[in-house]
C-alpha cells in the first residue's frame, strides 16, 4: 500500500512538472520535448509488442511513417478534413498491420525480425520512388493541426497522447489479455496447452501497437508540417529499440522515461556531433552490462539499497 502510494506521488508529481515546463523553458525546448513525447508513444507501443509478448518486430517505425503519409495525402489530394483523415490513417496502419500479422506472426525470433525488416524497406522505398503521389525523398507538406508552428499547443498535445498511452497500457497489461500476452511471451507452448489462442493474441498485439503508432506518426506528421521517407530509416527504428532498451524493457514507465532521457541527451550533445553516438553506445553497453532492466532496474536497486524496496530486484516487470 506505501509502495502504491509513493508511485502515484511520484508520477503526480512527473505530471505537475510536465504540465509547468513551458513557463520555463524557451520554445526550442518545448519542440525537444514535444519530440521526445512523440519517440515515447513510439517506444511504449513497441514495448507492449516486443517486451511484453515477445515478438521482435522491426517494422514498428513504418507504421509510424505510414500514418504520417496517409493523414497528409487525405487532406492534401482528398481533401479529407483533420477529424476524419487521422483516424482513417490509424484504421490503415492497423489493417496493414493486420496483413502482416496473419503473414509473420506464425513465426518467431530472427525469421519475424528479418520479415518485418522486409516489409518496412518495401514501404520506405516505395515512398522514396513515387514522387508525383508522395513527393519522394523531397518530402510531402502536412497541414499543420493547430495552424501555427508555435511548439507550446503541440507541447501539451503529445503530452497528453503520451499519458493516454500509458493509461490504455496499463489496463491491457491488468487484463485478461494482458496476462495472455505475457504467458505467449514467457512460455507459448505451455500457454497454447491452457487454451490460448497464440497467433490470435500476438496478432492483437501487433494491431494495438500498429495502431498507436500510426495514431502517433499521424500526428507528428501534422505538428512539422513536412514528411519525408527518413521516418522510414532503420536508425529510426534502433532508436526506439535503444529507447525501450535503456529504460527498461517489459516495465511501463521504462519506455517513456529512456526516449525522454535519451533525447534530451541527445540534444545536449547537439554540438558534439561526432561523439554522441559514441557516448550513446557506450551508456548502451554499460546499462546492459551492470543494469539488464535499464534505468528502471537501477531505481529500484537504489531504493533496494536505501532500504525503501524490500522485495527482491527484478530486471523486469
Amino acid at each position: 500500500m506505501r509502495k502504491n502510494y509513493l508511485k502515484s506521488i511520484g508520477l503526480s508529481a512527473a505530471l505537475a512538472v510536465a504540465l509547468l515546463m513551458p513557463a520555463f523553458v524557451s520554445d526550442y525546448w518545448q519542440y525537444v520535448f514535444t519530440v521526445a513525447f512523440f519517440y515515447a508513444i513510439m517506444a511504449a507501443s513497441w514495448n507492449l509488442l516486443g517486451g511484453y509478448t515477445g515478438q521482435f518486430s522491426l517494422a514498428h517505425h513504418t507504421f509510424g511513417m505510414l500514418g504520417a503519409y496517409v493523414s497528409a495525402l487525405l487532406m492534401s489530394k482528398a481533401g479529407a478534413p483533420f477529424w476524419l483523415s487521422v483516424p482513417a490513417a490509424i484504421a490503415f496502419t492497423m489493417f496493414m498491420s493486420l496483413l502482416l500479422g496473419i503473414v509473420c506472426l506464425r513465426v518467431h525470433g530472427l525469421y519475424l525480425a528479418l520479415i518485418t525488416w522486409a516489409f518496412a524497406e518495401v514501404i520506405r522505398n516505395y515512398l522514396r520512388m513515387h514522387y508525383a503521389f508522395t513527393g519522394g525523398d523531397r518530402g510531402l507538406d502536412a497541414p499543420l493541426l493547430f495552424g501555427t508552428l508555435q511548439p507550446t499547443p503541440y507541447y501539451y498535445f503529445f503530452l497528453g497522447l503520451t499519458v493516454l498511452c500509458i493509461i490504455l497500457i496499463a489496463v491491457l497489461m491488468r487484463s485478461r489479455i494482458g496476462y495472455y500476452l505475457r504467458s505467449i511471451r514467457d512460455d507459448a507452448i505451455a500457454a497454447r496447452s491452457m487454451g490460448v489462442n497464440i497467433v490470435r493474441y500476438k496478432v492483437l498485439a501487433f494491431i494495438l501497437a500498429s495502431g498507436m503508432a500510426g495514431m502517433a506518426g499521424a500526428f507528428y506528421g501534422h505538428s512539422i508540417g513536412l514528411i519525408s521517407p527518413v521516418l522510414g530509416d532503420f536508425n529510426e527504428m534502433a532508436m526506439i529499440i535503444i529507447f525501450v532498451v535503456i529504460g527498461g524493457m517489459r516495465t511501463q514507465s521504462g519506455p517513456i522515461v529512456g526516449a525522454i532521457t535519451v533525447r534530451i541527451t541527445m540534444e545536449l550533445l547537439r554540438e558534439q556531433s561526432e561523439i554522441r553516438i559514441i557516448i550513446l553506445s557506450a551508456l548502451v553497453i554499460i546499462i546492459m552490462r551492470f543494469f539488464n532492466g535499464g534505468l528502471m532496474e537501477l531505481v529500484r536497486r537504489i531504493r533496494k539499497w536505501t532500504g525503501r524496496e524490500k522485495e527482491p530486484v527484478s530486471a523486469y516487470q
